[in-house]
Parts: C-alpha cells; sequence; structure tokens
C-alpha cells in the first residue's frame, strides 16, 4: 500500500470542484421534517423564548406558515398541539375538535404538496405533565396504550399521512398498527420514536409544548443515556410490532446510535436534532461566539453522515435556504 510522499490525500482538496466532486455527503431538502407547535386562538405567533426563530401558532398562521415550507421545498412538518383544556386523561389528544385534528384539516385544505406528521403522546394534553394515565405516581402502561390507540386513529381520521408515536410505552406500536387497520388505515405508515432517549436537551420543547411534568421525570419509559444495546432491543420491537421508519432522539449526542441502527436493520432511519441542539447553536451563534450557519449545516451533515435518511430539526427552512443559495 502507498504511503508518503506517492500518497498525498490532500490531492483532492486543493481545487473546490474536485472538492464537490468527492464529496461523499450531501444534504437535501427531501431529508428535513418541519416542527410546528399549534395553539387554539387566531392571529398568534407566539416567540419561543429558548428557541429563536421558533413560534407557537394559531391555525390561521400556522397555514400561513405550512406554506412557506412547502414553497421552499420541504417535503413534510410534524405537528405538536397545545391544547385549551388539559385534564387527567389528556382527553383533548383524542377529541375528534381537538387542536391537532382542527390542524390537520386546515392544512389539508389548503397545502397540497406537504406531509402532515403527527405527534402522538400524551404529555402536551395531560394536567400533570407526564405522558401517560397514571396511579399515584405511576405511569401504566396498557391503559395508557389505549389512549394512544384513540389519538392515533382520530390524527388518521382526520387526514394526517404519518403516525408518529413518542411516548415509549412497551407494546404501542402493535396496538396502533391494529387500531389503524381496522379502523381502514391500513396506508398509514408509522414512524416511531423507537430509541428516545431521556436527555437533558429536551428543555427547551418543555417551554414551546408546556408540557414540563408537574413532578418527578420521564425516566421511568425513556431510555438511559447509557444504553446502546437497549436501544437496538427498543428499535427490533418496533420493527417486529409494524414501525415502518425507527426514530433515534436526539440526534447529535447519539449519532453512534444512529449508525448501529441503520447498520443492523438497514430500515428507513430518522432523527431527531432536538430543541437543545437547536438553541445551543442559536445562543452561541446570536452571540458571535460560533459561525451559526456552518455550525447549523455540519451538525446536519454529521446526522446524515451517521445513516439517517430524514431528520425533524428547527433549521429545516434555514437550510433550505442554504441549499438554494449554494446550488451549482
Amino acid at each position: 500500500m502507498a504511503t508518503y510522499p506517492t500518497k498525498r490525500l490532500r490531492r483532492l482538496r486543493y481545487n473546490p470542484l474536485l472538492r464537490d466532486m468527492v464529496r461523499e455527503t450531501e444534504l437535501s431538502k427531501n431529508d428535513f421534517i418541519y416542527p410546528l407547535f399549534v395553539v387554539p386562538g387566531s392571529k398568534i405567533r407566539k416567540p419561543i423564548k429558548s428557541m429563536p426563530g421558533v413560534f407557537q401558532l394559531s391555525i390561521d398562521e400556522l397555514v400561513k406558515e405550512c406554506k412557506e415550507v412547502e414553497a421552499l421545498g420541504i417535503p413534510a412538518i410534524i405537528l405538536f398541539g397545545i391544547p385549551e383544556h388539559k385534564d387527567e386523561v389528556g382527553s383533548e389528544a383524542y377529541d375528534p375538535n381537538g387542536i391537532i385534528q382542527k390542524a390537520i384539516r386546515a392544512i389539508k385544505e389548503e397545502v397540497k404538496n406537504l406531509l402532515v406528521i403527527t405527534d402522538v403522546c400524551m404529555c402536551e394534553y395531560t394536567s400533570h405533565g407526564h405522558c401517560g394515565i397514571l396511579n399515584g405516581e405511576e405511569i401504566l402502561n396498557d391503559e395508557t396504550v389505549e389512549l394512544l390507540v384513540k389519538e392515533s386513529v382520530s390524527h388518521a381520521k382526520a387526514g394526517a399521512d404519518i403516525i408518529a408515536p413518542s411516548d415509549m410505552m412497551d407494546g404501542r406500536i402493535a396496538a396502533i398498527r391494529k387500531g389503524l387497520d381496522e379502523n381502514g388505515f391500513t396506508k398509514i405508515p408509522i414512524l416511531s420514536y423507537a430509541a428516545k432517549f431521556s436527555s437533558g436537551y429536551y428543555g427547551p420543547f418543555r417551554d414551546a409544548a408546556e408540557s414540563a411534568p408537574a413532578f418527578g421525570d420521564r425516566r421511568s419509559h425513556q431510555m438511559d443515556i447509557a444504553n446502546g444495546d437497549e436501544a437496538l432491543r427498543e428499535v427490533e420491537a418496533d420493527i417486529e410490532e409494524g414501525a415502518d421508519i425507527v426514530m433515534v432522539k436526539p440526534a447529535g449526542p447519539y449519532l453512534d446510535i444512529i449508525r448501529r441502527v441503520k447498520d443492523k436493520f438497514g430500515m428507513p432511519t430518522c432523527a431527531y436534532q432536538v430543541s437543545g441542539e437547536y438553541a445551543m447553536i442559536k445562543a452561541a451563534g446570536q452571540n458571535g461566539w460560533i459561525d451559526e450557519e456552518r455550525v447549523m449545516i455540519e451538525s446536519l451533515i454529521a446526522i446524515k453522515r451517521a445513516g439517517a435518511d430524514m431528520f425533524l430539526t428547527y433549521f429545516a427552512k434555514d437550510a433550505a435556504r442554504w441549499i438554494d443559495k449554494n446550488k451549482k
């Protein structure tokens, strides 16, 4: 095998055109899923302090945002709802006239070329902020799954294109698949939050979705941050239950898990560049500590290079504009 000076790896780096030709990983707009937060009311565009450039949107403003997303060539959004009323069993999550159900119908009426993905969980809708039904301070798995099925079916009936359960209850993928199929939604894919870690990077999302738990934390159902082999078991279980796409969340701190999932299963693999990842880049950029655009693109390329076929990112619009600006 040749060595220096015969081998000079820098030969392929001197010319920018040559660098482009040998580049291994390219960002595409088809990689992006844009998260959006919808609230009751009208003409509401409320900034989220810990997530600069991200807003809580009333449905009329949400539709405008979706039209912009469509115009930028981003193929998909994912919706998170903040209900008007919360209760112990999160009843607005599966109400046919709940905030998400209304939002789906409004988007579908006015925006034609956009996939609508819906987050399926209970934490935004429960008065206690936990992801399911409680018995004291214990989250009941099977009782929660029953409500997740109702929520999923209600989203599908409203017109959702993809259902994305994020709760991490055992057995929920099989139950949701059965519920969708029995209601005639055999073509609706499930994007499972399959390996969702109990991460400190979710803080700003709690502000955006108003879903901070009233007590305790979510370590009884979200994964231990130290466990990689367990993540593969979680993903495998969801695939066996009928998941069509599997997700790793967060993305940046878990690039090794993304790679292991992609290598082992070869499934369509999604990742979520979560609120804390976004907020740190934004804050450092606004303070002049980093080149925000450059770090944004570097972080997204890292996620794709690790093996993700698609990813949720609050940078989706900025990244789409960067792609347009840098077209050759």
